[in-house]
């Protein structure tokens, strides 16, 4: 544990990438294979995740994401794009995945199955789309430990036009929905005003309540 918060107290949001510097593809792949692991919802996975080289579509999303230069500078750019909504056939492929996975059914995984049918097709579009996109969170918090572990710096970014995003990445042809952003590199040495500033918490008292 006292190793994985030297890593939560090293990580912090980088304000400039090195742009000179490439992350490696092995340890992307890694950062990748971490959030695939993360938990979620029923074990849905109702995000998905694109990993963005081109410069060009980079260069375009800068353009409708403040303008922020990591997003170009990073060497990758993590795109968590959740489901736009909960249908009966993706939460059966779901299902049945993990059916022909294990080799057999359960019955109570089965009737597991026939209440978030009856449950999260029942709901409309948009609050699918909200509890997809809290889950797309559980794996940007993955990704960001995963990323410190191999020293890579990143950058959660929500300042950007879901929409424009959606449209540059063709998301919605998908059934998908642009979430959050996390650029992967490395801090430039110079440039950062933030590298050198001391990480700032609130006091434990003040955040954590026991509860007895």
């Amino acid at each position: 544990m006292s190793k994985t918060l030297d890593l939560l107290r090293w990580r912090y949001a980088t304000k400039k990438m090195d742009a000179a510097r490439a992350v490696p593809e092995e340890a992307v792949a890694r950062i990748v294979e971490a959030v695939r692991q993360t938990a979620s919802s029923s074990g849905l996975q109702p995000y998905e995740l694109l990993v963005v080289t081109n410069k060009d579509l980079r260069e375009k999303i800068r353009a409708v994401a403040w303008n922020q230069a990591q997003v170009t500078d990073a060497s990758h750019l993590l795109v968590f794009a959740a489901w736009d909504n909960y249908t009966a056939e993706r939460i059966n492929a779901a299902f049945d995945l993990v059916n022909d996975e294990r080799g057999f059914r359960n019955e109570g995984w089965e009737a597991y199955r026939q209440q978030l049918l009856a449950n999260y097709t029942a709901r409309d579009a948009e609050t699918n789309y909200q509890h997809a996109a809290r889950q797309a969170y559980i794996g940007l918090g993955t990704a960001l430990l995963a990323a410190a572990e191999e020293q890579v710096d990143s950058t959660p970014m929500e300042g950007f036009d879901p929409d424009s995003v959606d449209q540059i990445l063709g998301l919605r042809e998908k059934g998908l929905r642009s979430v959050i952003l996390l650029p992967l590199g490395y801090r430039a040495a110079e440039g950062d005003w933030l590298v050198n500033l001391k990480k700032v918490r609130r006091p434990l008292d003040q955040f954590a309540t026991t509860v007895a």
